[in-house]
């Protein structure tokens, strides 16, 4: 049952306390990292930059630029959505029962948040939060909730770097979790990369979880799995269903099409669950529920989008290495294009023709992360990016 407000909220009062933190903290605070929600090129989860939506190319997000599937949005207006929309507690439209089925879990396997964001954090606070010690291992640049949210209450993060390929480093991850387990709070995987588009081989993930304390929880973000081509990729929902301590989270922000409405889930064994559901408020809307049940069975409506995605994706890449670009492989609905300069300097040329890009991720400075938007949006920003890179680059500070 998910937990009402008061609950949530004393839950992170009482781990306030671990660290003596005033109950009257800002829980809420912008936190100013890598977010898939905040402002354009900064990421975080504060107020948005206005623009207007009906003039820029906004491929800055890795949203899903075709907007809410027909199916879906019929199942958000259904009027069984609204019937008890007064209610807490209301009827879920089938949402939890058809991620059991889909996975081959039970009810006791599965939470749901506000977006997978929600949960990255809960998660997060659930597993560092009872001792001081304890520290979150992944590697950099990835997707930086769980970094951010274990500083915010005073915990540490190990960070590997990428492979010389950009490829994430897993034998090393797994030599720190040996040599360091009685620090290691859990591992975080994301799979494919964010922002590098690159996935986690299905034999490197086994690899992982083989080689590392069998006690040790590991957290795998599958935000963009439903983009994935590659024969040598699988999703790690069957570890939970062996009994691991894995949690695997998905979000229907990417291929669902419903980033503003905020809706994710997770998957693990239920001892997790049950720990990570103290710190989740349990508050997602009744019709995004709708929403995100009639997703799970959009499978035409997604094979579509994937379709769409993939071709968009490859052309472009292909017209910027064609330009002497190097573009790293992406299995997902992003990629990353090197520059030899600086994102900071070339993404507020973007912002002066109406095209949005990614932010810099360090120590990835000169590669820029760009969502694949539609052919149109692709189109406008190859002719700023040859607009933008047949100018002079700026002269690095003190040169």
């Amino acid at each position: 049952m998910a937990v009402s407000r008061r609950r949530f909220v004393g839950g992170i009062a009482a781990a306030l306390g671990y660290l003596g933190v005033g109950a009257d903290v800002d829980l809420f605070a912008q936190q100013g990292r890598g977010g898939r929600a905040g402002v354009p090129g900064q990421g975080g989860r504060g107020p948005r930059q206005l623009v207007d939506l009906t003039k820029v190319a906004k491929i800055n997000n890795n949203e899903n630029p075709y907007g809410i599937p027909p199916a879906v949005r019929e199942a958000m207006e259904d009027p069984k959505a609204w019937e008890w929309a007064n209610r807490y507690g209301a009827p879920d439209g089938g949402l939890n029962q058809a991620i059991q089925e889909l996975h081959g879990v039970k009810a006791e396997n599965v939470i749901t948040g506000c977006g997978s964001g929600e949960l990255l954090s809960s998660i997060t606070i659930a597993l560092l939060i009872g001792d001081p010690k304890k520290k979150v291992l992944g590697v950099n640049p990835t997707y930086g909730d769980p970094y951010g949210k274990a500083s915010q209450i005073g915990r540490e993060s190990i960070k590997v770097p990428l492979n010389k390929d950009y490829t994430q480093n897993i034998p090393a991850i797994i030599d720190i979790a040996n040599k360091r387990a009685a620090e290691i709070g859990f591992i975080y995987i994301v799979n494919p990369n964010n922002p590098t588009g690159m996935i986690v081989p299905k034999a490197q993930i086994k690899q992982l979880l083989d080689g590392i304390p069998k006690d040790m929880p590991v957290l795998i973000d599958e935000a963009y799995h439903h983009f994935v081509d590659s024969p040598d990729y699988e999703s790690s929902m069957k570890y939970v269903v062996e009994g691991r301590p894995v949690i695997v989270c998905r979000t229907f922000s990417k291929i669902a099409a419903l980033a503003a409405m905020r809706l994710g889930y997770g998957i693990a064994p239920a001892e997790l669950i049950r720990k990570v559901r103290t710190f989740t408020t349990g508050s997602q809307s009744i019709t995004v529920k709708f929403g995100g049940a009639a997703s799970l069975k959009d499978t035409a409506g997604q094979a579509k989008t994937k379709a769409l995605n993939k071709q968009i994706r490859d052309d472009t890449i292909a017209k910027l290495r064609a330009l002497g670009h190097e573009v790293l492989p992406s299995e997902a609905n992003f990629f990353m294009v090197g520059l030899k300069r600086e994102v900071s300097d070339v993404a507020p040329e973007f912002q002066k023709r109406d095209v949005l890009v990614g932010r810099p991720f360090a120590p990835m400075t000169q590669h820029l992360r760009v969502s694949v938007g539609t052919q149109a949006e692709m189109d406008k920003f190859m002719g700023a990016f040859k607009e933008i890179m047949a100018a002079p680059a700026k002269a690095s500070a003190g040169v």
